[in-house]
């Protein structure tokens, strides 16, 4: 009885003790945080990340499109594009080239950036550097086989990835880039819904996603582009948007300068 006692007396001892330095730990991990919250922010930030949208003291905008399945409204996208005189850059699928090169060419001889969404739509964190590698290259050819300009630039299929994609993705020397104001085109928002969305979203530096076969966004686009342009808003393509040189992207995905 007196060892069972005695064994008891231990374990509280040992109990009150390992609850002591885990207090201990919890209270350094506090104090570091709440002292070293760079420290800790740039740990978090170690993520490869895409470029979202652009640090930018003008008033600049730039508007993208995806085109993975239907060619119904490119030709009208088009036509209001230059009736504004905006350019825009549009992300095609190396399938869609496929379908639709005429349509690539046009948008390329209207002066619009044609770049890289991916040679099938697949999810790139499922494959592996090699793959992701050899399935841009694919879209890249079929883009310049037409344009007679390699792109540069590539939205990811689904906006998925990882960091083994985005790493595949710089290794050939393309910039992956996402989006920072999301027009919901592709859920057949109504018209008034899509240019509330967007207007009231865009900031300098922003980059819209629309997509060239939602049911609304050409109805939308007109008043789009005219309030951006009565706000002071210039558009630019995304190349021309995104920073040359020396750059960083903060945790949420803003590119800016270096020595900010």
């Amino acid at each position: 009885m007196r060892k069972t006692r005695e064994q008891i007396r231990i374990f509280f001892i040992d109990r009150k003790w390992w609850t002591a330095c885990t207090c201990l730990c919890l209270a350094a991990l506090m104090f570091y945080v709440v002292n070293y919250p760079a420290a800790v922010g740039a740990s978090a930030s170690a993520r490869q990340l895409p470029i979202y949208c652009v640090q930018r003291d003008q008033k600049l905008v730039s508007i993208s499109f995806d085109a993975a399945w239907g060619n119904e409204d490119t030709q009208q996208l088009i036509d209001i594009l230059g009736q504004y005189q905006v350019p825009a850059t549009f992300f095609v699928v190396g399938e869609w080239v496929d379908k639709y090169p005429e349509s690539v060419k046009a948008l390329h001889d209207a002066g619009h950036e044609v770049m890289n969404h991916s040679n099938t739509h697949a999810h790139y964190p499922q494959l592996s550097a090699d793959q992701v590698v050899a399935d841009l290259n694919a879209c890249n050819d079929k883009i310049e086989g037409v344009t007679g300009v390699r792109p540069t630039l590539v939205r990811l299929p689904y906006g998925d990835y990882d960091d083994n994609s985005i790493n595949a993705v710089r290794s050939i020397g393309m910039e992956p880039i996402q989006w920072d104001v999301d027009s919901l085109d592709w859920k057949d928002l109504a018209a008034g819904e899509i240019i509330q969305r967007v207007t009231s979203k865009v900031q300098p530096g922003s980059i819209v996603l629309f997509h060239n076969a939602a049911l609304h966004t050409p109805e939308a686009l007109p008043t789009i582009i005219q309030t951006l342009l009565q706000e002071g808003y210039t558009f630019v393509p995304i190349s021309q948007m995104i920073l040359s040189g020396e750059y960083t992207i903060d945790h949420t995905g803003r590119q800016c300068p270096a020595s900010s």
